[in-house]
């Protein structure tokens, strides 16, 4: 869906907020057709072994990939060592096994390609994370209504630190403006034209919930999206075919679309990266909030929680017995949407 550009007043200035608005049977020719030979006993053989994901993909893309010329360009002699190494580590970049069953080597090589593929294309340098969870984290949130003031810092925040595209106006993060008394997404209102906090209105956020029991992880036909060991469920771009299954079974409507190529001004990029978390994307694939995965795992909260004005986002280690969000759960009257559902999402609400 198309995206708007409108402007929203905020103590006295103004603001701007996105608009959601062949026979698989039949053996192949050989030549052969006196029945002594194997040719048809391999392709049979062929045809009823079971595959993986990672070979099965493999097959399917490498015909396609020549026929673009990749290969064919990697090797010409009239290409640039540059060109020849970017065509290279594009081809290898493609072609890797799936993430999480890398080695640590592994691991590092993609980083090593990922980075050195954007200094090639744009002449500056990037710094792409592999870290993996700590030990002894299971990583929450909490929200207070009674101190978000609508204000969006947390969105403008979130969109400048995971490199989401402009032209779009992508957005993890919304903010929905409610009338006094009563909790109704549906007649929630999502674009303000006016200036906030507006009266008799309250304000609540949301965004990926990290569920214990991600409903968008069970229905991945290729397994591109999983929950880490701290909790954060995250997205492998380099997997995701964007079918979109897990959009649709998200039931908190968190997560997040790539209709075109993102765009990102040059000098706005944030070159602290994680490969599954803000990392450049590439069109028709899914994204969305990871708690800041760049940030959480060196210890710093989102971006979110940093940048809010009122104080009204909680981030902390559940495990922790002297964190900040376990005093909220034990000495705070919480809840957590469409409880009903068993999602268990990781993201309480509650007021003073």
């Amino acid at each position: 869906m198309a995206c708007k550009t409108q402007y929203t007043k905020v103590k006295g200035t103004k603001r701007k907020v996105a608009m959601r608005d062949n026979d698989p049977n039949q053996k192949p020719s050989s030549g052969c057709n006196s029945g002594n030979c194997s040719c048809g006993d391999g392709y049979d053989q062929k045809l009823n072994k079971k595959t993986s994901r990672r070979n099965m993909l493999k097959s399917l893309t490498a015909g396609l990939l020549a026929g673009t010329g990749m290969v064919n360009s990697a090797c010409s002699v009239t290409a640039s060592d540059d060109e020849k190494d970017q065509k290279q580590l594009e081809w290898e970049e493609f072609f890797k096994g799936n993430y999480r069953l890398m080695t640590d080597k592994e691991k590092s090589e993609t980083v090593e390609r990922l980075e050195k593929l954007y200094e090639l294309n744009n002449g500056k340098k990037i710094n792409v994370s592999a870290q993996g969870a700590e030990k002894d984290v299971l990583y929450g949130y909490a929200f207070n209504i009674s101190k978000c003031q609508g204000y969006m810092d947390c969105v403008n925040a979130c969109v400048q630190e995971n490199n989401q595209d402009r032209s779009s106006q992508m957005q993890y993060i919304r903010i929905h403006e409610m009338e006094n008394g009563r909790i109704n997404f549906e007649d929630a209102e999502d674009n303000f034209f006016h200036e906030v906090p507006a009266e008799g209105h309250f304000y609540m956020g949301t965004q990926c919930y990290h569920c214990e029991n991600p409903p968008c992880v069970d229905v991945c036909p290729v397994e591109a999206t999983w929950k880490e060991k701290d909790g954060i469920v995250v997205i492998d771009y380099d997997w995701c075919i964007g079918c979109r299954y897990c959009m649709a079974a998200c039931p908190y409507d968190g997560r997040r679309f790539n209709w075109a190529t993102p765009e990102i001004p040059e000098e706005e990029v944030n070159k602290n990266q994680h490969y599954l978390g803000n990392r450049l994307r590439k069109k028709g694939v899914m994204e969305k909030c990871t708690f800041c995965i760049q940030r959480s795992r060196n210890g710093k909260n989102p971006a979110c929680v940093e940048a809010c004005p009122t104080g009204a986002r909680i981030f902390g280690n559940l495990l922790d017995p002297d964190s900040e969000i376990r005093w909220v759960l034990a000495n705070k009257k919480v809840f957590r949407l469409k409880e009903d559902l068993g999602t268990e999402p990781k993201f309480w609400y509650f007021m003073d």
